[in-house]
């Protein structure tokens, strides 16, 4: 791993803002390898060097893992003109961390980017991470990860609907869609519905829903990879995965065990 400041390494690691850090290393608070670093430009080589503060050691996250609760009305994307982006959730340099109640240091976004895309009126799960091999396995369609919605649709869903949606559906596409698992929570003219799908066309649940000639009012994703959504985020709020959800998404993508989870 290409070596970095020790200040630098240890704002990303959350001791502190840069400032909060270099107090640190003035106190001899700061050992790497069992010797005190003074200097804020002491360099340090991330998952090789043994580094502590106040006699804690320090673990170094090589890549980046963040739920957003997607609220409607913003694009999946780094920037627009026109709309306000989901990196723009993100926050300033510090931010509060609902898993943790603590405060959570700078989320390096330039790295950041999201795992698929939500449209600009569907909320929910949106995931973001720096690691792009996992990105590119759980959008990949060969890799059939699961990813799950709610919805309320427009018309009355039945059995024939979770049979056509079972055997996969023409929606205008060059092949129809892949197997998708339909079920229906209250049925009515207002039908509240959780589907399960393994792709990420344009616009796919709504376009399946219109091929049986229904309308999708309402849609929220609750689940990727087998990570569900946590809902004491609200729409707007983020937080970073816990090792076991990260797991869980390698797992989901048929990656090694422990795949780049080092440090965590």
């Amino acid at each position: 791993m290409t070596p970095m400041r020790i200040d630098r390494f240890l704002a990303q690691c959350g001791a502190g803002s840069r400032s909060e850090v270099k107090q640190l290393l003035k106190k001899g608070l700061v050992l790497v390898n069992g010797i005190t670093a003074e200097k804020p430009e002491t360099k340090v080589i991330p998952g090789q060097d043994r580094i502590t503060v106040a006699g804690e050691p320090v673990c170094y996250e090589p890549h980046e893992y963040v739920m957003l609760h997607k609220p409607a009305g913003c694009v999946t994307a780094a920037r627009d003109a026109r709309h306000k982006t989901v990196m723009e959730y993100l926050g300033a340099e510090y931010q509060a961390d609902p898993a943790s109640g603590q405060s959570a240091p700078v989320l390096h976004k330039a790295d950041l980017a999201p795992v698929g895309r939500l449209d600009r009126d569907t909320e929910g799960l949106l995931l973001l991470t720096s690691d792009g091999d996992l990105a590119h396995r759980m959008t990949a369609p060969k890799s059939h990860v699961d990813k799950t919605y709610f919805a309320k649709v427009r018309g009355f869903v039945d059995e024939e609907d979770i049979l056509a949606f079972a055997s996969g559906l023409e929606i205008g596409e060059k092949h129809p869609t892949l197997p998708a698992k339909l079920v229906v929570l209250s049925g009515g003219a207002m039908s509240e519905i959780e589907l399960t799908i393994q792709e990420g066309k344009f616009h796919q649940v709504k376009r399946m829903f219109a091929a049986r000639g229904k309308e999708v009012l309402y849609l929220k994703r609750i689940s990727m990879g087998g990570v569900r959504l946590d809902e004491s985020l609200l729409p707007g709020q983020w937080r970073r995965l816990t090792a076991e959800e990260i797991q869980t998404l390698y797992d989901a993508c048929g990656l090694p065990q422990g795949h780049d989870t080092k440090g965590r």
